[in-house]
């Protein structure tokens, strides 16, 4: 009998190679689930991460979950649908849900509760019983690049509320929710896709803001975290939280009493894979106490997955990685399968909230929060429009979270209400002077996102309301500026939703 050098046998090498798969959440280009993908899940792979070029439509995404289930049926199919500014299932035509910050403005929970159901219920009935969703982050700074409107809010105690809202009503359809991102990356300037951020806070501090919000999670019973690529020298100075076993095993684990599934944002993220590549971070991640690798925003072939296994068995076989730890993890993916297929069984969810209260879900429940979270400065003397405006949207480079691909605005929706409403987009120090050449006489509704964050749409800004102060300003990221024109709607995100409540507003509908 053959004996590696760790003490691992030829007769449980199968067994390691198995859940070196199993802890993998790989992703896949296309609307169909290639070969190579398919017959990884029959060699163990029990996890497979969906993405907006994977979807098409609702109909396309059930065929495809069904495809990967034909193969594997307790196959775990993940996305990263946050509804709001962050959506893959709606990625072409902008969500139908408005987005966390939305939901913290209105801070009803029995709505948070209610929108996380109702979009529980549409990833389930296209197969998908994974959800990378809420952000349970503090939005502390101002300047955050990549959480914002991805956020409930600034206030520990606000955000924690509608975590715990949240996950209570995604998993009463049966929908697994990843809670994220562990310990907090509200207090980050710095994009993790680019770079690996770091938070100066005390450890009192971290506990009273960054970390309230997952206690929330865990009491409400989150199936899945999600860690940070972020550096917090307080609680470890050495590693980001996703490869330091003080952040995930001795904090989340020991002292917060965390016993679900550990998974990794995205290993391709440039905060982690600049300094360690992807092999050797997700060998660290796993042996700090991670139990999935998420990977394929990016990499997205054969060639990466076989990569990763074979670095996690090696790992295992050299004695850097315990044998022990990797098997601990692998059961820890397989427990979260036989709970979304348990699920599954029972109707795709009980469609009640753990204390036995029914919720009646509403098709139009997104629409309705995205209306309650408009908040209005100027409306009380506004007079709708009833000609076609010009919409001036000024475009800032999208969050990578989010992508360029989803349309965003309001100009759609004016459209549809106004017909002849036309729209251009504008960036750069010009942006004020050729916005409003291009309106020419017309009406002006400038969108902005985030403006607090962008010095030049500050200037372009002041440029058109010097020029023209009638015009309508529409902030759809976070508010901070001071409200302004002649009417200043703040939507708290970018959602198609968003910008239908704000257009229902403009033309009086």
């Amino acid at each position: 009998m053959t004996t590696f050098a760790s003490g691992t046998t030829a007769s449980n090498k199968d067994r390691l190679t198995r859940d070196a798969l199993t802890v993998l959440q790989p992703g896949f280009p296309g609307t169909t689930a290639p070969d190579w993908l398919l017959r990884r899940l029959g060699e163990g792979l029990a996890s497979v991460g969906l993405f907006g070029r994977n979807i098409t439509s609702p109909e396309q995404l059930a065929a495809l979950t069904a495809q990967l289930r034909a193969e594997r049926g307790d196959v775990l199919v993940a996305i990263d649908e946050e509804g709001g500014d962050v959506t893959r299932l709606e990625v072409r035509t902008g969500s139908s849900f408005p987005g966390n910050h939305a939901l913290g403005a209105v801070d009803d929970v029995s709505l948070t509760l209610e929108v996380a159901a109702e979009l529980g219920r549409r990833l389930a009935e296209c197969g998908v019983n994974l959800n990378w969703a809420p952000s349970a982050d503090v939005n502390s700074n101002a300047a955050n690049p990549v959480i914002g409107v991805r956020s409930f809010g600034a206030d520990p105690d606000l955000v924690a509320r509608h975590t715990a809202a949240y996950v209570t009503g995604l998993q009463s359809a049966g929908v697994a929710a990843c809670t994220k991102h562990f310990p907090g990356h509200g207090d980050t300037a710095v994009d993790s896709h680019h770079a690996l951020p770091r938070i100066d806070a005390d450890p009192a501090v971290l506990a009273e803001r960054e970390l309230t919000p997952f206690r929330a999670a865990i009491a409400a019973g989150s199936r899945a975290v999600m860690t940070a690529h972020i550096l917090v020298p307080a609680l470890d100075p050495a590693r980001p939280a996703t490869l330091s076993p003080r952040i995930l095993t001795t904090l989340l684990r020991e002292e917060l009493g965390y016993d679900g599934l550990i998974v990794t944002d995205g290993m391709e993220m440039q905060a982690v894979a600049a300094t360690y590549g992807i092999e050797r971070g997700s060998v660290l991640a796993i042996a700090a106490g991670a139990d999935a690798i998420c990977v394929g925003g990016g990499l997205a072939d054969d060639e990466t997955v076989r990569r990763l296994r074979d670095a996690l068995v090696t790992a295992v076989r050299t004695g850097e990685l315990p044998e022990q730890r990797l098997a601990e993890a692998a059961e820890r993916v397989r427990a979260l399968a036989r709970w979304t297929a348990t699920e599954a069984k029972a109707g795709g969810g009980t469609g009640h909230t753990p204390d036995g209260a029914a919720h009646a879900g509403r098709a139009d429940v997104g629409l309705v929060a995205a209306r309650r979270a408009l908040r209005l400065t100027g409306g009380d003397v506004f007079t709708p429009l009833v000609e076609p405006p010009f919409v001036a949207a000024f475009t800032p480079v999208a969050n990578f979270a989010v992508g360029d691909e989803t349309p965003w605005g309001v100009a759609a929706e004016l459209l549809r209400l106004l017909p002849g409403t036309e729209t251009a987009g504008f960036a750069g120090a010009d942006a004020g002077h050729a916005a409003l050449v291009a309106a020419g006489e017309r009406r002006i509704v400038v969108v902005v996102r985030d403006e607090h964050r962008h010095p030049w749409m500050t200037t372009a800004l002041d440029t058109v309301l010097t020029a023209r102060p009638d015009t309508i300003v529409v902030e759809m990221g976070v508010p901070q500026a001071p409200p302004r024109g002649a009417l200043y709607i703040a939507t708290h995100g970018a959602a198609r939703v968003c910008g239908r409540a704000a257009a229902e507003v403009i033309a009086g509908a």
